[in-house]
């Protein structure tokens, strides 16, 4: 089993964060953060409450593995009113990201595509 502890010193506030399983391929890595990858699908969880936007999350995942798409991406919004804790959300997207199993990468969207605020994820596909 390949649990992945909830480390809060992962959880930086780093707009250029990216995060790969270690079978990922660099190339791979860098194609998704210049935003060369298709986008097939996409949520929006901005404005949700913490467990809505995990349930949300989930439950799309798991129907894009289902239908076979590589690359999505998830809005999180920014966190701009989020106050002093920060963008909570974005925070916990990311967090929740590294748990899924399908999840092989994910790297901060380029400002076209919302910048900061949305992630583009490269989904396994199951053959």
């Amino acid at each position: 089993s390949h649990a992945i502890a909830a480390d809060p010193a992962a959880l930086k506030t780093d707009d250029e964060l990216t995060f790969r399983r270690t079978y990922g391929r660099d190339e791979v890595l860098r194609k998704l953060k210049r935003g060369q990858i298709p986008v097939e699908a996409e949520i929006d969880l901005h404005g949700l409450r913490q467990h809505a936007a995990q349930e949300a999350l989930r439950q799309f995942l798991n129907d894009c593995v289902h239908r076979g798409l590589q690359c999505v991406r998830v809005i999180h919004g920014k966190g701009l009113r989020s106050g002093p804790g920060g963008p909570v959300l974005k925070l916990l997207v990311h967090h929740w990201l590294r748990k899924v199993e399908n999840v092989a990468a994910f790297a901060a969207a380029r400002p076209a595509d919302g910048g900061s605020g949305a992630v583009y994820v490269l989904l396994t596909v199951r053959k």
